[in-house]
């Protein structure tokens, strides 16, 4: 084999290796990261979930960033470049810098087939334990068991909130999705859990091999007004807290989860009042309830399953009034898209259906025939277009300047308008 140049090259390698995107097990990846000595000497942090995982990946890192500390930070899938995924200090790494890395693992991998995930996250975890990093920071992909991440031990877990996804590869239901997302746990090190309603397999695995099981609403919890809240742990409490940058109400549950994960490594890693209160308040994600400023108001966010279309159905209507809603929406095809479209049909006036850069995406022809159940008796236009940047041109030509536009969907489908940068409404929709 040529060995690759660039980044686009070893990622082109990795696709052309393994036949499967996914082949969950866990071994392939230990084996190689056995070979390659790969340890950290510094905390990790791992965060599973099904939604919040980004949000609150990206609250711990602005806390420690304010508190003093140097973080890397893994995270995925990208908006628009795979170097999104390594961070360094709040800021991805340059491309070139991941090809030793990749390097690395191609030559200690030696004859082991590995998946793109696999290889790419042995890759960017190379780059993290060979930074001046104080604590690094992991988040999960795909269930927990066996994603490529656990291959590593941490020495704080967050389990975020847990919905039904990837149920074909996780469990038809919660219990059996929170158990494979459980398996990042281990024994004595704390784990802390910021679903409110969490599934007993949880709470009796955590139990099972002696976690340090941290409950929101037990271990930890939150309180406020409109103004202000206040976090309480275990010894410690938090007061005058401004509400985090991220928009919407479900910020709130990932801010106390991070927090709480903070607290539990205070003895290595400890953190000022004023730490917190400059990370919640600094803190940036794209895509996450991201309202651009302009006219008209211009909302991206990845929801992608039901309990995150529901939650941004609800950030949505608290926003206050607008003449219409447009909404520009592509998504996977094995997603559960009626369930995804649900709780928005009641809110959106106008639908742009896009396809995406994927074989897994469903086809625009597809998406309007459940957007027009989705609507049923009511009767709502839905355009299909090529792609996400081509669906939010249409709905800009047919929004008026007080009418707000939400691209929702798969991460294709907001990465694919922040391709060429933060989108622009035409000029005669800008006001004066």
């Amino acid at each position: 084999m040529t060995t690759p140049q660039s980044l686009d090259d070893w990622l082109a390698h990795c696709d052309r290796m393994h036949p499967s995107s996914m082949d969950l097990s866990l071994e392939r990846t230990m084996e190689v990261r056995r070979r390659l000595g790969l340890t950290f000497a510094v905390p990790v942090i791992v965060v599973a979930g099904t939604n919040g995982k980004g949000s609150t990946c990206a609250l711990i890192e602005s806390i420690a960033r304010h508190a003093g500390y140097r973080t890397g930070l893994y995270q995925k899938p990208e908006l628009v470049h795979f170097q999104e995924r390594c961070k360094l200090d709040g800021a991805p790494v340059a491309a070139e810098a991941l090809l030793p890395h990749f390097e690395a693992v191609e030559a200690a991998r030696a004859g082991i087939t590995l998946t793109k995930f696999e290889f790419t996250t042995l890759a960017i975890a190379r780059l993290l334990a060979q930074s001046p990093a104080d604590l690094v920071i992991l988040e999960v992909g795909l269930g927990g068991r066996y994603d490529a991440v656990n291959a590593f031990d941490a020495d704080a877990v967050v389990i975020t909130s847990i919905d039904l996804d990837h149920t074909e590869w996780l469990g038809p239901d919660r219990e059996s999705i929170g158990l494979e997302k459980a398996q990042v746990m281990r024994p004595g090190v704390p784990a802390i859990v910021s679903d409110p309603l969490p599934p007993a397999s949880v709470v009796r695995h955590a139990e099972a091999i002696g976690a340090d099981l941290w409950l929101v609403g037990r271990d930890y919890n939150h309180a406020g007004d409109r103004q202000q809240w206040g976090w309480s742990g275990r010894g410690r409490r938090y007061t005058g807290l401004a509400y985090p940058a991220l928009r919407g109400a479900n910020q709130l549950l990932n801010a106390s989860g991070a927090i709480a994960v903070l607290e539990s490594l205070r003895g290595r890693l400890p953190i000022t009042a004023q730490a917190v209160r400059n990370g919640l308040a600094t803190v940036e994600l794209p895509g996450r309830f991201q309202v651009l400023p302009g006219q008209p108001a211009l909302v991206l966010d990845v929801a992608h399953n039901p309990q995150a279309a529901a939650v941004l159905a609800r950030n949505l209507d608290a926003m206050g009034f607008y003449p219409r809603t447009l909404a520009v929406f592509g998504a996977m095809r094995d997603k559960d898209i009626p369930a995804v479209l649900a709780p928005l049909a009641p809110l959106v006036d106008g639908w742009y259906v896009c396809g995406l850069p994927t074989a897994r995406a469903a086809a625009p022809a597809e998406l309007a025939q459940f957007v027009a159940g989705a609507t049923g008796a009511r009767p709502v236009p839905v355009q299909a277009c090529d792609t996400a940047s081509d669906a939010l041109r249409a709905a800009w030509a047919a929004a008026e300047p007080a009418d707000r536009i939400v691209v929702f969907g798969s991460f294709y489908t907001v990465g694919g308008v922040l391709r060429d940068g933060v989108p622009r409404p035409p000029a005669q929709l800008q006001g004066p």
